[in-house]
């Protein structure tokens, strides 16, 4: 008798979902959350299991008027109608990301989580690609660079930091930024990406 791990496990090898997807702007090719639904279904179907992704939105951190960070956690499921394995991935939500109303900000997060949940599901190594290390032109701060103790640190949700988030967001230089400031990760993430 085939269980659903060795049903999962032939599908994680056969599975061949290319990067069909161009962006012009980075100049990379990516593969969407369709794209690997697209792939992915044929070989469902031969080993009789069903996919479900569910969405729920959670939020984190926050203390008093800080209201912390909305994100969606998505979860990709299979079935054989028995037994279940799924794997779960988080996006955050930026409610006032450049050029999108609140429902494509939400759309947009839901997209990349369950992008991400279907990745670990059936392992599919998205590492090399672009997508998922973009920093869309800014430079980050190397990882063994030095903290310096005279530079006081900026952090998120704070009136400096959303002083550099325009700067930034108005083609300002991360570089810039850094002789100035010590940069937590969190801020820095949410300052390369729009």
């Amino acid at each position: 008798m085939t269980t659903l791990v060795n049903k999962l496990v032939n599908i994680q090898g056969r599975l061949k979902a290319p990067k069909n997807q161009r962006n012009n702007f980075g100049k990379y090719n990516y593969r969407s959350c369709e794209d690997i639904l697209e792939a992915v279904k044929p070989l469902l179907a031969e080993q009789g299991l069903a996919l479900t992704i569910t969405d729920n939105i959670e939020s984190a951190g926050g203390w008093g008027e800080d209201p912390g960070i909305s994100y969606v956690n998505a979860t990709a499921k299979i079935t054989d109608g028995k037994d279940s394995i799924s794997v779960s991935a988080q996006a955050g939500v930026d409610p006032n990301r450049k050029g999108m109303d609140i429902a494509q900000s939400f759309g947009s997060s839901s997209s990349y989580a369950r992008k991400y949940a279907l990745n670990g599901l059936f392992l599919i190594d998205d590492t090399k690609d672009a997508d998922a290390t973009n920093t869309h032109g800014k430079t980050l701060v190397r990882p063994d660079e030095k903290v310096d103790v005279k530079k006081p640190m900026l952090k998120p949700n704070t009136p400096e930091f959303d002083k550099v988030k325009s700067y930034m967001d108005n083609g300002g230089d991360i570089e810039k930024v850094q002789l100035k400031y010590n940069i937590s990760d969190a801020a820095k993430i949410k300052l390369v990406n729009k």
